[in-house]
């Protein structure tokens, strides 16, 4: 079998997330970096791939499944390369803490050191990769290119929701993220793996849920492209968006997946398990 049950899968997370728990700072910091640009990744090829569609009068709908299509490649690297995304985070360690298997002192230092090197790998992306290197650029009283205005496009859209609006989204978002990352743990071979996490990622972001990593790029690009000193919009990506998101993305991944996974898979099975390890140790 190339697959593992339900409760197989909720099992793993569990030993993953304690594990997780477990990892020292300056690793955790340094695996959230690499999270964060591999996002961005995605995030940059989602940017390209559907530069000028709208312009050339594509639907939206098109557009949107273009770019859902080809950004769940951010996810495969997290994945199956290894490294820590928040997002996925508000998952492991959470059923870990549930089973009372790791602390609330560990989860947390899990969620701040993968949120920081997230952010910081997604900025590093955006500010040199994207626009330092010159693939995406604000033309000063000239026309601007498709991935500059693709990129225009997305701020407007992300900055003109209110707090609640941001919020819902981002529990959408992350239940079908950690859906995913449930689908890759759950199948035993790359090409499983790659197929469970691109059907609910294409799916959150075709529908325009809201991911809190993923905006760590998409929105900074912008700023970095237009004026990276400029605080006022800084602010405005930090409170408008950011932050009613990653609330959202909390709530998705810890209680809509997390919580009830561990509620109807795991919770009460703590005596058996007791039972086999002293078993094991008898034998």
């Amino acid at each position: 079998m190339t697959f593992k049950s339900p409760l197989e899968v909720s099992k793993a997370v569990q030993v993953t997330g304690t594990a997780k728990t477990l990892l020292p700072w300056d690793k955790t910091l340094l695996m959230g970096f690499l999270a964060g640009a591999y996002i961005a990744f995605g995030g940059f090829l989602a940017f390209i791939a559907t530069q000028g569609m709208t312009a050339a009068g594509y639907p939206v709908g098109l557009y949107r499944f273009v770019f859902g299509a080809v950004f769940p490649v951010g996810l495969m690297l997290v994945v199956i390369a290894g490294s820590e995304l928040f997002t996925g985070n508000c998952m492991f360690p959470v059923m870990s803490v549930l089973h009372r298997k790791a602390s609330g002192a560990g989860l947390l230092k899990n969620w701040v050191g993968s949120y920081v090197g997230n952010f910081i790998g997604s900025i590093f992306v955006a500010g040199l990769l994207a626009v330092a290197s010159g693939i995406i650029v604000y033309k000063v009283g000239g026309p601007q290119s498709a991935a500059y205005l693709n990129v225009q496009a997305v701020w407007n859209a992300k900055m003109a929701l209110n707090f609640w609006q941001a919020l819902y989204r981002g529990i959408g978002c992350n239940w079908l993220v950690c859906l995913a990352v449930w689908l890759a743990v759950a199948s035993d071979d790359t090409i499983g793996k790659i197929f469970g996490i691109w059907f609910p990622i294409s799916a959150f972001v075709a529908i325009g849920f809201e991911h809190s990593i993923a905006n760590m790029f998409f929105l900074p690009t912008y700023i970095f492209a237009t004026n990276w000193n400029d605080w006022g919009n800084w602010g405005a990506f930090f409170y408008v968006n950011l932050l009613p998101v990653t609330i959202g993305n909390i709530i998705g991944g810890a209680i809509f997946v997390a919580m009830i996974y561990w509620y109807t898979l795991l919770r009460g099975s703590e005596p058996a398990e007791i039972v086999a390890d002293l078993a094991e140790v008898d034998s």
